[in-house]
């Protein structure tokens, strides 16, 4: 089984990218890291792979949002599996941070959240787009480089 999945994300390259980042940041437990690397050591164009995956990242995100301005708790809790601890934390960090904590949605345990709490909040879309785009793009890329830079070391 994991074989055929590795076949289809080969098969798909950038699209199957596209894909697991959009999944990354939403209900799967996934992470989208290893596939960027994956592509880059295979010769993907690295500023397509960068905005294919920040898109995709970027979108799942928005997702959260969505389900926060709409949904409230119950699909935070029961769709997303964010606990109220989860929750509190990320509110936590926007009450101190503000929206600039937005710029965090990448990091595991408190990214999803702070997605939800901004769509509870009503941070408006346009802000929550530029500031989330912006941190999960400048994780891509500074993957980028690292992974460009220590193929050329050892390779």
């Amino acid at each position: 089984m994991m074989w055929l999945m590795l076949e289809l994300l080969n098969e798909y390259g950038l699209l199957s990218l596209f894909l697991l980042s959009f999944c990354a940041s939403t209900l799967l437990p996934l992470g989208s890291e290893w596939f960027l690397v994956v592509l880059l050591l295979q010769g993907s164009n690295p500023i397509t792979a960068v905005i294919i995956a920040t898109l995709g990242n970027s979108l799942g995100a928005g997702t959260n949002y969505l389900i926060g301005y709409y949904g409230g708790d119950w699909l935070a809790e029961k769709l997303l599996r964010i606990d109220n601890k989860q929750q509190q934390l990320a509110e936590s960090w926007f009450n101190r941070y503000g929206s600039w904590s937005l710029l965090l949605t990448w990091l595991p345990i408190v990214g999803d959240p702070l997605c939800l709490v901004s769509g509870i909040l009503k941070t408006p879309l346009i802000r929550f787009s530029l500031l989330v785009t912006t941190g999960k793009g400048l994780r891509y890329s500074f993957l980028t480089v690292l992974t460009l830079q220590g193929a050329e070391i050892f390779i």
